[in-house]
């Protein structure tokens, strides 16, 4: 996975895939800057949250399991594990178990991982 939002941040980044080199962007919604709401005691997101890059939720595919279309961005990670990463990092993760949403009409599908080099890793499984 590629970390865009490291744990206990709460600007809500992403890969901006329409500019080259896909730099990780600040999203903006309605000009103005998105932020995650903090979650009581914690500052922020409670793990480490990114994408898996060359991914991506078809718009065009209707979700049998959800009803709805995919929203058009690479497939988004949480990783649980107990490092706290850095923006950008590049993390080997291993799959837990998967969570679809739906955002706005649109299926968001959330993969739940751990970090492979975690203590734990090897303890928890799918």
């Amino acid at each position: 996975m590629v970390v865009e939002v490291p744990r206990w941040t709460n600007a809500k980044m992403e890969i901006s895939l329409g500019e080259g080199l896909n730099p990780i962007k600040q999203d903006v919604k309605k000009g103005k800057l998105r932020f995650v709401a903090n979650c009581f005691p914690h500052h922020g997101y409670i793990w480490n949250y990114g994408a898996f890059p060359q991914t991506w939720e078809n718009p065009d595919h209707l979700d049998p399991n959800t009803g709805c279309k995919g929203d058009n961005d690479p497939i988004d990670v949480l990783e649980i594990g107990s490092r706290v990463a850095k923006r950008g990092d590049v993390v080997q993760v291993k799959v837990l178990g998967t969570v679809a949403l739906i955002d706005e009409g649109e299926t968001d599908w959330k993969v739940i991982s751990i970090d492979v080099n975690d203590p734990v890793a090897d303890q928890l499984n799918d």
